[in-house]
């Protein structure tokens, strides 16, 4: 295993904990600081519905940009805007956490898996993202998978001591 992908797997198996104890914990009345791109303020229902939703897609998209031909960077990737991811966040918004964990432990396995598969070939593949722009895959990581795990984290963690709305 490579040391980027070392890196990966650490910081996984550090976030997966937090994110099962957070399943587990009742839900405070809070509103998330609003996100510095959209301005979007969130309840733990659609953090928990967008951290069910998002690993799979986004190991989608890693897997059709390693698979596509030459070395050209591949389009890959959605805006938060995207219909179905608003969607997927709406219909599970009101799912329990603890039920929505089986999906996610079980992407995050799927995830441990992926990172622990790529040659030092592919690691160094590129995506382009219609506003991100060129990223290779460790920033592809970071930003949409094992980065976006985090920070999730830390925002349902800083729900958790903040004032109801």
């Amino acid at each position: 295993m490579n040391g980027t992908a070392q890196e990966l797997t650490d910081r996984l198996g550090l976030v997966r904990p937090r994110l099962e104890r957070l399943a587990a914990t009742p839900p405070p009345d809070a509103l998330t600081d609003p996100d510095a791109r959209t301005g979007e303020r969130w309840e733990w229902g659609q953090a928990w519905a967008h951290i069910a939703e998002f690993p799979a897609y986004w190991m989608h998209q890693v897997r059709v940009s390693l698979d596509a031909p030459g070395d050209a960077p591949v389009p890959l990737g959605r805006v938060s805007s995207d219909p179905e991811r608003i969607g997927a966040i709406e219909t599970d918004r009101h799912t329990p956490p603890a039920l929505l964990w089986a999906r996610v432990s079980a992407d995050l396995d799927e995830l441990r898996t992926l990172i622990g598969e790529l040659t030092d070939e592919q690691w160094m593949r590129l995506g382009r993202h219609s506003t991100l722009g060129v990223m290779d895959m460790p920033r592809i990581f970071h930003e949409f998978l094992v980065g976006h795990l985090e920070s999730h984290a830390e925002q349902l963690e800083g729900l958790l001591g903040a004032p109801p709305p």
